[in-house]
């Protein structure tokens, strides 16, 4: 009879000493196991602010965007997905050509992106990017 009483008696306790430990380990493993992505945004050389260069007309290639999204390039309307093949011919027939991209303040920032992207994916070593018409 004595020995059920005491049985009884004992309590139950989850040992807690070591949790502290185990939950900075974890907060540890899960600081330096993760990884974040930042966005590099887009990689452009800017020339210094008020040089100038004199370019020829016939090694500009003018897309200007306006502000309802539709692209023209040298006057001439092009969708976004046909700019690529564009600027790669015109650059095959002259390397030396300058892709200027001009834009409406009100011009959607995602067909400007699309538009930069393109001229990117041409692999058109020089890019200018032209103030927005007020």
């Amino acid at each position: 009879m004595m020995l059920v009483e005491r049985r009884k008696e004992r309590k139950l306790e989850i040992p807690q000493a070591s949790l502290s430990d185990i939950v900075f380990l974890l907060l540890t493993f899960f600081l330096l196991t993760t990884t974040i992505d930042v966005d590099k945004g887009i990689g452009l050389a800017l020339p210094p602010k008020g040089e100038t260069k004199e370019v020829r007309k016939e090694n500009i290639a003018n897309l200007l965007i306006n502000a309802s999204g539709q692209v023209m390039l040298d006057k001439q309307p092009i969708e976004v997905k046909m700019i690529r093949e564009a600027i790669k011919t015109r650059l095959a027939e002259r390397p030396q050509l300058i892709v200027s991209v001009k834009t409406d303040r009100r011009t959607p920032y995602e067909v400007f992106i699309a538009v930069l992207d393109q001229v990117k994916q041409a692999k058109a070593p020089r890019i200018s990017i032209a103030e927005p018409e007020s």
